[in-house]
């Protein structure tokens, strides 16, 4: 068993890492894979299995991973279409179910989520889910902010967080 990882910089983006395992893609984590490398061998070990090895190279998936994302942040994409490895608890599956629900260009709150995820009162608990989502970007966490409207949490920092959100309205308001 091997998991295939690599990097790029996207645009305004910045440099993500892309791990693909059986022909889906199961994390895309901003930073370098030199970053990432002990976090990806933790996922793996815990999701995979321990005998999972890692292979620093590109799969013929992450070449359509990357063209994705560089659409996306040309504004050339709304929806993303490669395959998914997704895991985690039958919670965080749910929430991560609900923030592909989520329109691009568009924003919920973590407690609107959290009713879509049939936990109405687990607000924090969306937010914990939201940074366990191993598939940043494409399942969209980035779209969920605090009631208020305030830009909270986020793994690749609230400065990329609000890059996003700014990129999607721009390309929403000008559809």
């Amino acid at each position: 068993m091997e998991a295939w990882a690599a990097s790029r910089t996207i645009g305004n983006i910045g440099e993500v890492t892309v791990v693909i395992y059986e022909g889906r893609v199961c994390m895309l984590h901003f930073g370098s894979l030199k970053e990432n490398e002990e976090r990806i061998k933790r996922w793996l070990k815990k999701h995979i299995g321990a005998s999972c090895g890692l292979r620093a190279e590109l799969h013929p998936l992450h070449n359509k991973v990357f063209r994705e994302l560089e659409e996306y942040e040309a504004n050339e994409r709304t929806d993303f279409t490669v395959p998914l490895d997704m895991r985690g608890t039958p919670f965080q599956k749910r929430v991560w179910e609900a923030l592909q629900g989520i329109p691009y260009g568009m924003t919920k709150s973590y407690a609107e989520i959290a009713a879509e995820a049939d936990s109405p009162k687990a607000f924090r608990a969306v937010g914990m889910a939201n940074n366990k989502n191993p598939v940043s970007i494409i399942v969209p966490c980035h779209r969920v902010i605090g009631k208020n409207g305030k830009m909270v949490g986020f793994g690749g920092g609230v400065h990329v967080k609000e890059g996003l959100l700014e990129l999607e309205r721009a390309q929403a308001v000008s559809r």
